[in-house]
This record gives structure tokens, C-alpha cells and sequence, in this order.
């Protein structure tokens, strides 16, 4: 009787052990912030340029014994096109920016998150959680980065800065000058026409005759034009081999050019700036949900964020992630006079008939 009994409490602790461990895979199943085993997974991202760089990704590959692959887009139509061509069966993550979040949202394109698992999200700056990444009490979207679309120049050629974006039109930089190719051009001229003033939307909503009149002082810019630019890293190849003097780009391009040596300098026009806050997603379908969901949080977290400053000069949406940033980079973020520059910034927003403004684009290029 007493081996019997002793047979049956080991069998008790065994069944006991193992229902435990089950408890266990359960947790780390359905947590978004659980670990679970992920070895020899690829985790694939569709980003903006950048956000993929080795420094950033490198510690959670390492962490979870996994591959992190990116695609880079260089507008948002480019990432809607490679959206809907690929999905979830393509993408785990995507980085759109404000004109999209809403609209991916509302299109039933995205998976919700767990993001009362995350560590970091508590550490997010309140200002940028925007109701377009929620819908019936879900979030979709976790703010990563944030930032301006610089009148960028070279500080070498230009001694005095520029202050409008009528300079853009100085018969001085004929043939100098490069501007994305993508309808952000459209917005800029938006702020040339005096539109943003009072309404920030404006430049988003444009009327007919507005859109014809942009038109018109896009094709009077063409002479100007070395290039339209169609990735960060095509810019930065421009002003590295002095083809131009001065663009329409992002920090990433004066962060990038200059650690090589060079003198790009920016400024922000008297007429304001557009701008974006880029949030990650995790694309409906995607096959890593769990892996996607560990990632996004360790995107947030406060050194991660402070290595993606390092390495964009975008600004980081964790309040913490200065702790880990140099004053120089601080500044150069932005992140201590953010109302300011709120203020300057007419932040992209979702485009209704985001069609005619392409034909708009479409029309310039080719007149």
C-alpha cells in the first residue's frame, strides 16, 4: 500500500507538472508580451527608410534567436501598393503615417493589439496616441516616430538661409533642386498658396481650382528639377555627389549626408511645414502576430527609441527615451520644444480623394 500510494503522488506531481508547463505555453500563445519560441522565425517589416537599420534591430534578433526582414517604401502610395499586392501573407509590420493609420484602420486591414501587455507603452507620450489608430475600444497602432520634411540645403553653396518655399523657385539653383516624387509636393505648394492658414487641413482638402493652380506652379518648377527623388537613400546620393543644392527631405538625409563629412543645413519655412507621426501596425493575416506584438514593444521601449533617434533623427514617441540621448541629439529631435514645432507642422492627414491628387502628380510630371 505505501509503494501504491507513493506511485500515485509521483503520478499526481507529474500530471501536476505538466499541466502547469501547458498553463505556461497558454500564457505565451495569447500574451502579446509573453515569450514564447520563436527561434528561427523571420519577422517581416514594411517600413519607411531607416527603421530597419542593423543598431535597431540587432538586439531583438538576437533575444529571440530570429530574422528581422525589412522592405523600405519611400511614400505612402508605394506602401498601400506593396499592401495590397502582398498583405499578411508578405508583412508582418508596417510603419504607415498619418494620412494612412485611419484609413487602414477603418478598412478592416490591421490586427488590434495587446497593448495593455506592453511594458512600454505606458512611457508614450500622450500627445501622439490619436484616435485614428482606435475603433471599438481596440488599438491598432503604437506611435513610434515623429518628425518635419525639411527645406534642406547645402551650407557649403548657400550662405544664407532660405526662408520661403519660393526659394525653391531661385533661378540661382536652376537645375539644382530635388523634390519627392510623391503628392507631398502638392502640400507644400498648399502652404505656398497660403492655404494651411487657419485651417491645417486645407492643404488636404484642396478644391479643383486649387489642385489646378498647385499644378501650375509645380510645371513653372520643372527647370528647376535635377531630380525627383524616390527613396531617402536616392537623395542622399544626390547631395553626396553634388548634383543638388537644396530639397524637400527628411532628417534622415542631413543625419546620413553629413556623418559623411558634409554640410547640409535645414530650415523651416515661413509658411510652415508638412510633416508625419508613423506608427507600427501589424497587417491582418500576419502569420507572426505574437513575435510581431514582442517587437513593437521593444521598438517603444526607451533605449530602443533612443537608437532610432540616434540613427533617423526622427523624434522618439517614448517620453523616456531621452534618459539615453545625448544633448546634441535631443536637440536635434526636437523633443524638448515639441508644442513649437507642433505648431509649425501641418502633420499629414488622411486625403479623401486621394486619387485626383495622384492624377494631379501624374499631370506635372508628365506636362
Amino acid at each position: 500500500m505505501k509503494k501504491k500510494s507513493r506511485y500515485i503522488l509521483i503520478v499526481a506531481m507529474v500530471v501536476s507538472l505538466m499541466l502547469a508547463a501547458c498553463s505556461g505555453d497558454d500564457k505565451a500563445s495569447s500574451d502579446g508580451s509573453a515569450e514564447g519560441d520563436f527561434s528561427g522565425k523571420t519577422l517581416n517589416l514594411l517600413v519607411w527608410e531607416g527603421m530597419a537599420d542593423e543598431k535597431i534591430i540587432s538586439d531583438f534578433e538576437k533575444e529571440y534567436d530570429v530574422t528581422v526582414n525589412a522592405t523600405y517604401f519611400g511614400s505612402s502610395d508605394e506602401l498601400m501598393a506593396k499592401l495590397k499586392s502582398g498583405g499578411g501573407s508578405t508583412y508582418d509590420i508596417i510603419s504607415p503615417s498619418g494620412d494612412l493609420s485611419g484609413y487602414l484602420v477603418a478598412s478592416d486591414m490591421l490586427e488590434p493589439l495587446n497593448v495593455e501587455n506592453y511594458k512600454n507603452y505606458s512611457d508614450i507620450n500622450e500627445d501622439l496616441i490619436l484616435e485614428d489608430v482606435q475603433k471599438d475600444g481596440d488599438v491598432y497602432g503604437v506611435p513610434y516616430v515623429w518628425g518635419p520634411n525639411y527645406l534642406i540645403y547645402d551650407g557649403d553653396v548657400i550662405k544664407e538661409a532660405p526662408t520661403s518655399w519660393s526659394a525653391l523657385g531661385n533661378p540661382e539653383f536652376a537645375g539644382k533642386v530635388s523634390l519627392p516624387d510623391s503628392i507631398d509636393n502638392i502640400y507644400i505648394v498648399g502652404q505656398l498658396m497660403g492655404l494651411n492658414k487657419g485651417d491645417k487641413t486645407a492643404i488636404y482638402n484642396m478644391s479643383e481650382e486649387q489642385l489646378q493652380e498647385a499644378k501650375k506652379i509645380l510645371v513653372d518648377l520643372k527647370p528647376q528639377i535635377r531630380k525627383y527623388w524616390a527613396t531617402g537613400g536616392e537623395l542622399n546620393d544626390l547631395f553626396a555627389n553634388k548634383e543638388v543644392s537644396v530639397a524637400v527631405g527628411w532628417p534622415l538625409t542631413v543625419k546620413q549626408v553629413n556623418d559623411t563629412g558634409r554640410n547640409l543645413k535645414w530650415v523651416i519655412p515661413e509658411e510652415g511645414t508638412t510633416g508625419w507621426m508613423d506608427n507600427l501596425m501589424i497587417v491582418k493575416g500576419s502569420k507572426n502576430k505574437e513575435l510581431a506584438e514582442l517587437y513593437l514593444d521593444y521598438a517603444i521601449s526607451p533605449e530602443i527609441q533612443a537608437i532610432t533617434a540616434e540613427v533617423t533623427n526622427y523624434a522618439p514617441a517614448s517620453v523616456k527615451a531621452a534618459e539615453f540621448m545625448s544633448d546634441d541629439l535631443q536637440e536635434a529631435t526636437h523633443i524638448h520644444e515639441m508644442e513649437d514645432m507642433f505648431g509649425k507642422i501641418d502633420f499629414w492627414q488622411y486625403v479623401e480623394d486621394r486619387a485626383r491628387y495622384n492624377e494631379i502628380w501624374t499631370e506635372v510630371k508628365t506636362n
